[in-house]
């Protein structure tokens, strides 16, 4: 065998451990699937308290077995699973599915009995998918391996399928056979205890029988794994996921904007995103998408064109394909011309193209010969409602005879045909998904299109600044030496000018007379902000003034300051910082918080004081490539306002870029950071006036 992994899904040789002829017992219907199925293979009954189970000689245990075997499909109590699988070890058996459950999904117990178990398996350099998984099917007729307990056998097809759970496998496969999608594989790892969804893609990336990846996921074992070998699936084959898991709130408190903003599936956006795994909602979706992709081309760009029979289904697909981010051009004047001469006067000569209800088969035929060859548009819709008086059928037959030839993607909507409507398998059989409402045909199209400009975007490169990180490391452990767990003013202003982050330095004043001192030295305007007492968030205390302009405004300042902040504690001062004021730019926050699964998470969005409440933020994964900083900034909602708005000056996008690469590296040297925030960052024209004018580090006990 080439791989590991072909012991478990191109097995020459599977014994079932804990085989029945009991109905309704896992190991009679695993058996009964493998026999039904006609695996190309032999197969060994284990049980010790039969001789024969469906009219094949049964043993005692796998070490009876008299042949050699690549494969055991362990179905016996938990308690018996440790020996059993010490048993195959022994045997010389190269893969394992366990389907036994009572192990880590159990609790604590449960997981000392699996952590056994893993032991035994890597001690004789075996392979697990399991245990509490739903089994394993291979398709392939020179394998056609059914080893699950479920009651469906997939369609032959080549999508391969990764499912965490295992009733969602089992009716994931009964749906999918209904719309006519068939699969390479199919897997349900279970507890994941050996082989993970990562080994399984690894494994489909090179297989001969596989074009498209569908996955179920409930957690990530090991997301930098998944990063590495996702991203270099997705540029050969398409990857599609469902994700649970959205709406669990997260317990952790943050200190920072950062942090109040990365919610619990936060970093599930930015991994798949990285990696070019298209995420979808609901199975639904993930149906939607697979029927796209495995039977049409990705779309070259974003540009649609509907042709239908009725005004309103062409509404709702406009409506739905603009809120979705595609285009759809007007029907260039040669186009018009050509249809004009067939078309009846009636019609709608747009986008979407509306015939009326009376265009016949021919007609919708005609039509599409013309639009197909209008370079504005790189995917056609033909949406029909089928009226009394004309055959659907006749209509799929024409759709199909004229797009068969095309390179364009073409995804057809029939409205109130009812699912068993001959025209919709028609043109499903001839490989042009049909979807029910235009809607599912929006969402579908924006994600493949995604996934089409993902693909084109250049791999980027991590870039390696010069710092000082000793400077770094003597300010963090000076702060944990003092118990100091949130970093700010001059010790925060040190660490970014340390990181070459450009900043607006301080100028500390103790009374109203120094203060004015220091305004009119740094010149006016400028902005005064409570030093001490140490306040994490000044805006909301009122413990910042701005545009101070004049000696009485810094007087002013200073004494409504202290008249805020109250009583000190004992031994305190009461002090304010003071830095020139930054205007003509826009204010932008820039950040990392700590993902308990995914790790440090950067932000960039549109700053200042309301950035928690627009939360025009976007996460990525640490560390960032200089790709992935430019794609932070464009993705988010504000962006134009950053490359030039109603006249204003584009800012200076590059030391935007390279301030995020530089913060990337800092928190890629430094695991001692639990949050970041600086906020804001001035976006300017000018590169010298792009500054963080605040920024706060919250830390945490690590070894420098």
């Amino acid at each position: 065998m080439r791989h590991q992994l072909d012991a478990i899904f191109k097995p020459r040789s599977v014994a079932v451990i804990g085989a029945t002829s009991s109905a309704g017992k896992i190991g009679r219907e695993t058996l009964h699937n493998i026999l039904l199925a006609e695996f190309n293979g032999k197969v060994f009954p284990v049980n010790p308290k039969a001789q024969v189970i469906h009219s094949i000689k049964a043993y005692s245990t796998i070490l009876d077995v008299p042949d050699a075997v690549d494969l055991a499909i362990v179905i016996v109590p938990k308690e018996y699973v440790k020996d059993v699988v010490a048993q195959c070890g022994d045997k010389g058996v190269k893969g394992l599915i366990v389907i036994s459950a009572g192990f880590s999904e159990v609790g604590p117990e449960g997981k000392k009995r699996e952590t056994e178990v893993l032991e035994i398996v890597h001690g004789y350099g075996m392979r697990m998918i399991g245990p509490n998984c739903f089994g394993v099917v291979n398709t392939n007729p020179e394998v056609s391996l059914n080893a699950t307990f479920g009651k469906v056998y997939p369609r032959v097809g080549r999508t391969g399928f990764i499912t965490q759970s295992g009733a969602m496998g089992e009716a994931i496969m009964n749906h999918a056979n209904e719309l006519g999608i068939g699969f390479s594989y199919v897997a349900s790892i279970g507890n994941k205890a050996d082989i993970s969804s990562n080994d399984i893609l690894a494994y489909l990336k090179d297989d001969p029988d596989t074009d498209v990846i569908l996955m179920y996921l409930e957690n990530f074992g090991n997301p930098l794994n998944f990063t590495r070998i996702a991203r270099e699936v997705s540029r050969i084959k398409p990857i599609v996921a469902v994700k649970s898991g959205r709406t669990k709130l997260g317990a952790k408190a943050a200190s920072s904007h950062t942090g109040a903003l990365a919610g619990l599936d936060v970093g599930v956006d930015a991994l798949f995103e990285q990696t070019g795994v298209m995420r979808v909602d609901t199975v639904e979706e993930l149906f939607d998408v697979a029927a796209a992709l495995s039977k049409q081309p990705l779309p070259e760009s974003n540009r649609v064109v509907v042709v239908t029979n009725a005004g309103g289904p062409g509404i709702l697909a406009t409506d739905a394909l603009i809120n979705n981010g595609m285009a759809m051009p007007s029907l260039s004047p040669q186009t018009v011309t050509k249809l004009r001469k067939f078309v009846s006067a009636e019609a709608s000569f747009s986008n979407p193209m509306d015939l009326v209800a009376g265009a016949g088969a021919e007609v919708f035929k005609m039509t599409l010969d013309v639009v197909k060859n209008d370079k504005r548009y790189d995917s056609i819709i033909p949406i029909f409602v089928p009226p009394v008086t004309v055959d659907q059928l006749e209509v799929a037959r024409k759709i199909h005879q004229s797009l068969k030839d095309t390179k364009k993607t073409v995804l057809a909507c029939f409205m109130g045909a009812g699912e068993e409507s001959e025209g919709i398998e028609y043109l499903k059989d001839n490989n042009i998904p049909v979807y029910i409402f235009p809607e599912a045909i929006a969402r579908t199209l924006a994600t493949i299109s995604s996934h089409k400009k993902w693909l084109s975007k250049p791999k980027g490169k991590y870039r390696n600044f010069k710092v000082d990180s000793d400077e770094v490391r003597s300010i963090i452990k000076t702060a944990l030496d003092n118990g100091d767990r949130a970093l700010v003013g001059d010790a925060a202003t040190a660490i970014l000018k340390a990181y070459g982050i450009p900043a607006a330095g301080y100028t500390y004043a103790s009374n109203a007379k120094e203060a004015v001192t220091r305004a009119n030295k740094i010149g006016y305007p400028v902005v005064m902000k409570v030093n001490t007492p140490p306040i994490l968030h000044k805006t909301e205390l009122g413990g910042v003034m701005v545009d101070l302009r004049t000696d009485k405004e810094v007087r002013d300042a200073f004494n409504e300051l202290k008249k805020r902040i109250g009583t000190l504690k004992k031994r305190e001062k009461f002090t304010v910082a003071m830095q020139r004021m930054i205007s003509g730019g826009i204010e932008t926050v820039m950040g990392m918080t700590i993902d308990p699964s995914f790790g440090p998470l950067v932000m960039f969005g549109l700053g200042g004081i309301y950035v928690e409440v627009m939360k025009d933020v976007s996460f990525k994964i640490n560390p960032l490539t200089d790709e992935a900083a430019k794609d932070m900034i464009r993705s988010i909602r504000s962006y134009p306002l950053l490359t030039g708005f109603r006249g204003a000056p584009p800012v200076d996008l590059a030391t935007i870029e390279e301030t995020l690469l530089r913060l990337s590296q800092l928190v890629s040297d430094f695991d001692c950071f639990a949050e970041i925030d600086i906020n804001p960052f001035i976006a300017s024209p000018a590169k010298e006036m792009c500054k963080a004018v605040d920024a706060r580090f919250i830390i945490k006990e690590c070894v420098l």
